[in-house]
């Protein structure tokens, strides 16, 4: 009984037996004005049966399809992921197949297959490729092939188990990406020259001796006993900077642009520049708030870092409560004592609310150099490009033109109070911060 049960589950007549069918039918309807019809639609049909029966001994003799799915473990948020689906013949002739992969729900692809002709005793691949847009779980389901012999009368259903689980994860596609163009001269810190210069840093270089015009304070009496002449240190500016992502995950990031939010984007933007940090012996660390700081990832230039940042931002999601700056502030300086390079990812869609967060942020900006970087809004400077036709439309335009101003306005704000400002695309935000970065660097403004 439950083999008879998974056949009529898995059995499909396919097009070409109804037009069969239906031709044979109307042989018969016309045998009513013409009797001979009726022996050739009897003929047909007997035919039809015997094709059939030897249509289903030829696809139902054996289980003789295999598929297997391979995939990374993860993907990359909003990049381009392949995935092969690998199809093995056991028959004997060559099988037309049509093959349905039940994709996560989150890529809402709910008519997804396609046609492939497998060879008879071979195996035969399929590449596609998937874009998610969010982080998370993603759930394949099973592998569904229908297969046809080469009667294609009879359609059978193949239910191969595959249900996996993919994460997705940060965009670690583009941090290896630029990793190469940011240590390389592909991005280079705005024309800006690379010059060693002395300093009074802790990190020390060398010994050498005194000539006039060395600062006294520097000399090394112990070496200079032993020597018998003057002997002093020198210095360098230090090296390893302390270079800290802020990511604010307020309401304010939850807006979509091209698919992925605006955390998204920060997110992928954060992997790529503290990678780049670490490849330019810099200590990358992390820090994600809300109306509190809920993650902190200390600033080491270890070797494991990258995967632990990754790791902390991978189920990273937004809050609706506006961000709270003052406990930010406070928490930075209990928590980061060096002076450092802040980068702070948030979106400000008004003057009014940037002006609230202010006196946060020039407190903040007091003791690091501190890296705001929010986003424009294409969606309205896509609606500037547009030809006005009526009076509507002028409102409408002007009102878009003021938040545009207001933008602006706030980038010559912040550069007024000290505070370097980044205002981007969404779309161009890692490109923008990291050559934002590469100019801070070569123009060593830690």
């Amino acid at each position: 009984m439950k083999g008879f049960i998974r056949f009529y589950r898995g059995f499909y007549l396919t097009r070409r037996s109804y037009i069969t069918g239906a031709a044979i039918a109307l042989l018969f309807a016309l045998s009513f004005y013409a009797s001979p019809l009726e022996d050739i639609a009897k003929i047909f049909l007997l035919f039809l049966v015997i094709s059939l029966f030897v249509d289903i001994i030829l696809v139902y003799g054996k289980n003789a399809i295999t598929a297997q799915r391979d995939c990374l473990a993860r993907f990359s948020n909003g990049d381009d992921n392949k995935v092969t689906i690998t199809v093995t013949n056991q028959y004997t002739f060559a099988v037309q197949l049509t093959l349905i992969d039940e994709l996560p729900i989150q890529f809402q692809q709910r008519n997804w297959f396609r046609k492939l002709v497998v060879p008879a005793k071979s195996p035969a691949s399929i590449i596609y490729i998937l874009q998610p847009f969010e982080r998370g779980e993603y759930k394949f389901g099973n592998i569904i092939a229908l297969i046809q012999s080469p009667l294609q009368l009879v359609e059978r259903r193949y239910n191969i188990e595959a249900a996996r689980t993919v994460y997705v994860y940060p965009s670690y596609v583009q941090m290896r990406r630029y990793s190469l163009a940011g240590v390389s001269n592909e991005l280079q810190e705005a024309g800006a020259k690379r010059l060693r210069k002395s300093g009074h840093s802790v990190e020390f270089e060398q010994i050498k001796d005194y000539v006039r015009g060395d600062d006294y304070r520097t000399v090394n009496w112990k070496a200079s006993a032993r020597k018998g002449q003057l002997m002093v240190n020198t210095f360098v500016d230090e090296k390893s900077q302390q270079i800290y992502c802020l990511i604010d995950k307020s309401r304010g990031m939850k807006m979509p642009f091209g698919g992925m939010t605006l955390l998204d984007y920060a997110i992928n933007a954060t992997l790529v520049l503290s990678n780049v940090a670490l490849q330019k012996q810099d200590k990358a660390g992390l820090l994600t708030f809300a109306q509190k700081v809920d993650t902190f990832v200390p600033a080491e230039k270890k070797s494991t870092q990258m995967e632990a940042m990754l790791e902390a931002l991978y189920n990273q999601q937004t809050k609706f409560p506006d961000p709270d700056y003052e406990t930010v502030y406070a928490y930075i300086r209990s928590r980061i004592k060096q002076r450092s390079l802040l980068v702070l990812f948030t979106n400000f869609e008004s003057l009014y609310s940037m002006q609230r967060q202010m006196p946060y942020l020039q407190k903040i900006a007091h003791y690091h150099l501190l890296m705001v970087v929010f986003f424009e809004n294409t969606e309205i400077d896509s609606l500037l490009q547009k030809d006005a036709a009526n009076t509507e439309d002028i409102y409408i335009q002007t009102i878009a033109e003021k938040f545009a101003f207001e933008k602006r306005q706030m980038v010559k704000e912040l550069n007024n109070q000290g505070i370097l400002a980044v205002l981007t695309p969404p779309e161009k935000l890692t490109v923008n911060a990291m050559n934002k970065y590469l100019e801070v660097k070569g123009k060593q403004m830690i």
